[in-house]
């Protein structure tokens, strides 16, 4: 998985470093008035910002969601039973203050007694199941591929090719970042501390050229990042990235699959894994727990964000994505178990460029169809077209016509209205894209009862996940397919231009990059879905 690194570096580190139309009742926003309307020129508040995705363009100048208006105007007074929403990710932390009364409880199965009470192949699988036991990191698809040997195969050329860009790009930056480290270490070593301030380091009177050195380094630093605090924080999770990616993603001789104890490569090897859905730790899981945060937190009660569907959402933890890319084994498994354990919608924020068993996958998407079950997935934060370079998994080859009419691509949008609306690292795709949903600055709930803001496609799926979820909560006949296109068809269509992600730049449109041109609108969604279920 390809999760969206929220470093924000200093300004010095960086440099250092290098439709149809709208039934009766929905809101259809004119275009040309929507380019028309103020941008908002004040910062948003905290608090607005907590939770921008669920504000009203119209109302709020912000292109949010309108759940808050949905929940005011369409679902005040209504009932629901809840469904189940599987969140397959990294792991949830299901004791998390604002979540553990949202997570799914296996009905059938009886807590830590060793046995598969339900006979469905999974031992005490209570809040779902855990496909990559102790397992955290991983290599990336195309390291694994580059490990299997020359085949001869076009796959083989090309993951050897980015194998080697990215190890080359990566190596520089961590000759810059010891040496970064290294000017804090001479630092903290003469002036006896390590938390000090950039008025201590300018006050430090030396002639050791090395010293001096340091000091310009540090300098420069501290004068950007602020804080001592503030600069450990970015520097840590730095070089984290770096490592994680020397050690373990790009690497070729690092095996974790052997901790898990299974055969990726045989999709019949079902016999593994574990009930612990938080995995070894709580913190593994803060991707996951930050996903299911944005569709399931509580909402208004003073603590953190606010879940999209709060009230109507059993959350089944279904742990299959590492610290890398993820099997397309696990994938497979993790759908078919929600599918068989009566999940109504699947998140899946994660995505690779290779997918060597993406038929198990594929296969596993149509056997959800069967059951009538969404797949809502992240389009991927690459900044790329992925019709023509592909984010597996997907519903199509490339431009090839959809084999299953159940899946919901989403890009990620920022909450800044305007040229900027499109989040600056979200791939897009006239076909494969469906809809865009908010993605920048998502707050939610992160492992041992924090919270966060984090960035991503991965934060935008969830949200609109959380959309589909009231839609079939509060109307049950309505069938996978249809919530689909009724969240496709009833979002609000923009027009305006803004600056395409990637380094061209361009100047685009909504309706060029994605198939329904528009941004993801629960008011309007609702609305619709109750037309369509009367019917």
């Amino acid at each position: 998985m390809r999760i969206l690194k929220t470093i924000t570096f200093t300004g010095t580190i960086a440099m250092m470093i290098a439709s149809c139309s709208a039934p009766k009742g929905i809101v259809s926003v004119d275009p040309a008035k929507v380019d028309q309307m103020p941008l908002k020129t004040t910062p948003l508040a905290e608090k607005d910002l907590q939770r921008w995705s669920h504000l009203d363009l119209v109302k709020d100048t912000v292109p949010g969601m309108s759940v808050d208006r949905a929940y005011a105007e369409v679902l005040k007074g209504k009932k629901a039973n809840k469904i189940i929403l599987a969140v397959v990710d990294s792991g949830i932390d299901i004791e998390h203050e604002d979540l553990k009364a949202s997570i799914w409880k296996n009905p059938k199965e009886i807590a830590g007694n060793k046995k598969d009470d339900d006979n469905n192949g999974y031992v005490d699988d209570v809040n779902g199941w855990n496909f990559l036991g102790d397992s955290e990191n991983e290599q990336l698809e195309m390291t694994r591929i580059v490990k299997k040997g020359n085949d001869g195969s076009i796959q083989y050329e090309n993951a050897l090719a980015e194998l080697t860009q990215k190890k080359a790009e990566l190596e520089p930056q961590k000759q810059q970042l010891d040496m970064i480290l290294n000017a804090d270490k001479s630092i903290s070593e003469h002036l006896k501390k390590t938390n000090y301030t950039l008025a201590e380091v300018k006050a430090i009177q030396t002639t050791d050229q090395g010293l001096l050195q340091s000091q310009n380094i540090m300098s420069q630093i501290l004068a950007q990042a602020g804080t001592k605090e503030k600069f450990d924080a970015e520097m840590q999770e730095y070089k984290d990235y770096i490592f994680e990616n020397l050690n373990y993603n790009l690497n070729t001789e690092f095996n974790a699959r052997k901790v898990v104890g299974d055969n990726p490569n045989d999709i019949n090897d079902k016999k593994y894994g574990n009930g612990n859905v938080m995995g070894p730790k709580k913190e593994t899981g803060k991707h996951g727990t930050h996903v299911a945060g944005i569709i399931a937190q509580a909402r208004k009660n003073g603590k953190g964000g606010d879940g999209v569907a709060s009230d109507y959402v059993q959350i089944m933890a279904l742990r299959a994505v590492p610290n890398g890319d993820e099997y397309d084994k696990d994938i497979a498994l993790a759908i078919r178990y929600a599918a068989d354990n009566g999940a109504k919608v699947i998140n899946g924020s994660f995505g690779k460029s290779y997918s060597p068993n993406r038929q198990w996958v594929y296969d596993a998407i149509k056997y959800a169809e069967s059951k009538d079950v969404l797949f809502v997935h992240a389009a991927g934060n690459d900044a790329k077209n992925i019709d023509v370079a592909p984010n597996f998994p997907n519903d199509a080859e490339l431009k090839g016509p959809e084999f299953a009419d159940n899946v919901i691509t989403v890009g990620a949008l920022n909450y800044e209205y305007g040229s900027k609306i499109m989040a600056d690292f979200s791939n897009y795709g006239l076909q494969n894209v469906d809809v865009f949903a908010p993605g920048v600055k998502i707050y939610a709930t992160t492992p041992n009862n924090t919270y966060e803001y984090l960035a991503g496609t991965s934060m935008a799926s969830p949200n609109v996940a959380g959309v589909a979820a009231l839609i079939r909560a509060f109307y049950p006949t309505l069938t996978a397919s249809q919530v689909k296109h009724i969240i496709m068809d009833s979002g609000t269509l923009l027009n305006n231009t803004f600056t395409l992600a990637g380094e061209s730049g361009e100047a685009t449109t909504l309706n060029k990059i994605s198939k329904s041109g528009k941004i993801v609108n629960a008011y309007n969604a609702l609305i619709l879905a109750e037309k369509l279920a009367k019917k």
